[in-house]
């Protein structure tokens, strides 16, 4: 039983240390690599390991680049992948890029693949371009009709643009503000429901494109809708706004006229009582002219008689007569 027990141990153990002698001396990938032709010594796939650098990732894209017909450097590749990049996608890019007589180089593949880009992407949008949906975009014509137009854009990756060049965002952005910009240009919305393609070549014109990663091949308007009367709602807010100034004007004119009157009340108050304080005065004035010898009792009579002259005239001239129409009161 303890033979037995010994045998599977030993066994074990050679598989073991079989494992970790093709783990760190790669026999089947330098043999691959040369039946592929490519040369690599087995001592260099062993110092791979030791730099922590996947053999197996630079010995196949080695294969694949040689098969293409490319010269790859087996240190470049290392050094790629040592600074955090795909090596796979680097030299699936340089495949299809030499395929498609594209120029592109591996320093600047490996430049846009560092940047955060899908080079092998970028490439397959130079074969293919890619068409982009614009989010809707509204704009008001010069007669105050409000449009919401969508445009299908087309692009393809421009390679040179990849490493620091705008993204789709940025395009976007520019190609509604192109859409805005022409149609508000426009001097009725007809004119722009009639001919939409003059927003194409409006658009175009500006170069949009420029200072991106992208190359816009063309911009088709797929859809205008009417929105609101925008010129009219703001006539309406405008005549509503004047309707309230001269509102709170006529009221600022009535608090005025209303101050003023109180202060003429007031005024004509002040009046009469110094009216009333007057009259209060006047029998005094008599009495002490009748003491002095300055009003005689026949002035007196006569003052009286004025006054009741007055008081009949005054009378009279409140009367109720009725007038007719020769304006004569009977």
């Amino acid at each position: 039983m303890s033979g037995t027990v010994l045998i599977i141990v030993v066994i074990v153990g050679a598989l073991i240390l079989l494992w970790v002698f093709l783990y760190f001396i790669p026999i089947g990938l330098w043999f691959q690599a040369q039946v592929s032709g490519v040369r690599i010594s087995l001592l260099q796939l062993i110092i791979m390991r030791w730099r922590k650098v996947p053999p197996g990732v630079i010995v196949s894209a080695m294969i694949e680049g040689w098969k293409a017909g490319l010269e790859l450097s087996r240190d470049e590749l290392e050094a790629h992948y040592l600074a955090g990049g795909h090596v796979p996608k680097v030299v699936h890019a340089l495949v299809s890029a030499s395929k498609a007589n594209i120029e592109l180089t591996f320093k600047m593949a490996t430049a846009i693949d560092l940047a955060g880009r899908d080079v092998f992407e970028a490439v397959q949008m130079s074969v293919n371009p890619k068409v982009i949906d614009t989010p809707p975009v509204t704009a008001v014509a010069k007669d105050g009709i409000q449009l919401i137009a969508k445009a299908r854009v087309t692009v393809r990756a421009n390679i040179k643009q990849l490493v620091g060049g705008a993204g789709e965002e940025t395009v976007l952005a520019r190609v509604g503000e192109g859409i805005v910009s022409s149609i508000g240009s426009a001097g009725t919305h007809k004119e722009v429901l009639e001919n939409p393609d003059n927003i194409s070549k409006v658009v175009l014109q500006k170069g949009l494109d420029a200072g991106t990663a992208f190359e816009i091949l063309s911009i088709d308007i797929a859809d205008i809708d009417i929105g609101r009367n925008i010129g009219a709602v703001l006539q309406m807010d405008q005549a509503n706004a004047d309707k309230n100034i001269a509102q709170a004007k006529a009221e600022e004119r009535r608090a005025m006229a209303v101050a003023l009157e109180q202060e003429m009340i007031a005024k004509a108050r002040e009046a009469r009582a110094k009216v009333i304080e007057a009259e209060v005065q006047v029998p005094l004035a008599m009495a002490e002219a009748f003491r002095s010898g300055n009003l005689g009792i026949m002035d007196y009579y006569r003052m009286k008689n004025i006054e009741a002259d007055t008081t009949m005239r005054d009378s009279i001239a409140g009367g109720t007569g009725k007038r007719k129409d020769d304006g004569k009161i009977k």
